[in-house]
């Protein structure tokens, strides 16, 4: 009887290999990909942005499924998923990634694919000790318990430093020709790459996930100290824009790019909006209270859009939620400083 089994797949090498490798050894394989809102470079696909080169962004699982020759399932979980970031019962790495109960989120999620589709186990590319949160022997011990696959997660990068699984044992997969990876250099996996014929993959620096991003945190802890809560919608916004907090504490999110001018502008009907006449970035506001704005906070806004617009005589006319125009005069950056958020500290202790 032939086996099967689902792989969690991220378009990286670890999981690349992973999948080849038991490929490799008879086992039909169907990829998923779970999005969940906090991709980095799904999300700016998502958008339409470019990169700086000019083109567009690329979701990797996708471009290397196709290249490799294997089965993708791309699973949208992010309705859910908002709970495991704001209630994480095993807590948050460096920033707000809960990465253990992310992954216990994920792997319920693939084992209930797994039962659809009658296939036998599951395969990661986690390698052990690469991440010092999740990828550890304990951290993986509770993974696999929480999500109810003891002993049918695979981890084939790994697979020779940890204990037997389920498919080892019943001789479905033969652990002899599996790797005993251990930590985080990438000396084995690039020779492994060459010894499979994978001849092209993504970089793994720089991170994929929003939640890991220094700057995604800063604006979370901003936000919770200052409002006092965090809603899915500002989970969201996070990803987007220059952020500033003006002194009556009305939020201010000014986009970068035409993709972000684009999103912005969806939120035109929910928020106090304001784009230029003519080339520029847009913006919208959240007061603190009753979604309203007082005069002084739309002329700091309109001098914000100057200040990352094409003026003429130094100014633009600035559409505040389609019927006021205001002209905005570009701040230079020590006044535009005290509102960044960027440069936020807390005043906890």
């Amino acid at each position: 009887m032939k086996r099967k089994a689902v792989a969690l797949y991220s378009g990286g090498l670890d999981s690349t290999l992973a999948i080849r490798l038991i490929q490799n050894q008879g086992i039909d394989i169907l990829a998923v990909h779970f999005y969940t809102g906090f991709c980095i470079t799904e999300t700016k696909r998502r958008r339409g942005e470019k990169k700086e080169d000019g083109t567009h962004y690329m979701n990797p699982a996708l471009k290397y499924a196709a290249k490799y020759g294997f089965p993708l399932e791309i699973v949208d979980i992010s309705d859910g998923y908002m709970d495991v970031i704001l209630n994480p019962k095993y807590g948050y790495g460096a920033n707000i990634n809960p990465c253990i109960d992310c992954r216990i989120y994920m792997f319920k999620k693939a084992k209930q694919i797994m039962e659809e589709i009658g296939a036998d186990f599951i395969i990661s590319g986690e390698v052990l000790g690469q991440r010092p949160k999740s990828q550890k022997s304990i951290p993986m011990k509770i993974i696999e318990r929480d999500s109810g696959l003891e002993g049918l997660i695979l981890r084939p990068l790994s697979a020779k430093r940890l204990p037997p699984t389920i498919p080892e044992i019943k001789g479905w997969v033969d652990r002899e020709k599996l790797e005993g990876i251990v930590g985080r250099s990438r000396k084995r996996q690039l020779e492994l790459a060459k010894e499979l014929g994978i001849d092209e993959f993504e970089s793994p620096a720089g991170g994929c996930c929003y939640l890991t991003d220094e700057n995604y945190a800063h604006k979370y802890r901003e936000t919770m100290e200052v409002e006092g809560k965090i809603t899915q919608e500002d989970l969201i916004l996070f990803t987007v824009g220059r952020h500033f907090r003006l002194d009556s504490g009305t939020k201010v999110i000014v986009s970068r790019n035409e993709g972000e001018n684009n999103f912005l502008s969806g939120f035109s009907n929910r928020y106090p909006y304001f784009e230029p006449i003519g080339k520029g970035p847009v913006a919208i506001a959240k007061p603190l209270h009753d979604n309203i704005l007082d005069e002084d906070d739309k002329q700091i806004i309109a001098n914000i859009i100057a200040r990352y617009s094409k003026t003429v005589d130094g100014k633009i006319d600035v559409k505040y939620n389609n019927e006021e125009i205001l002209t905005g005069i570009p701040f230079d950056d020590e006044t535009l400083n005290q509102w960044r958020i960027s440069l936020w500290k807390s005043n906890q202790t």
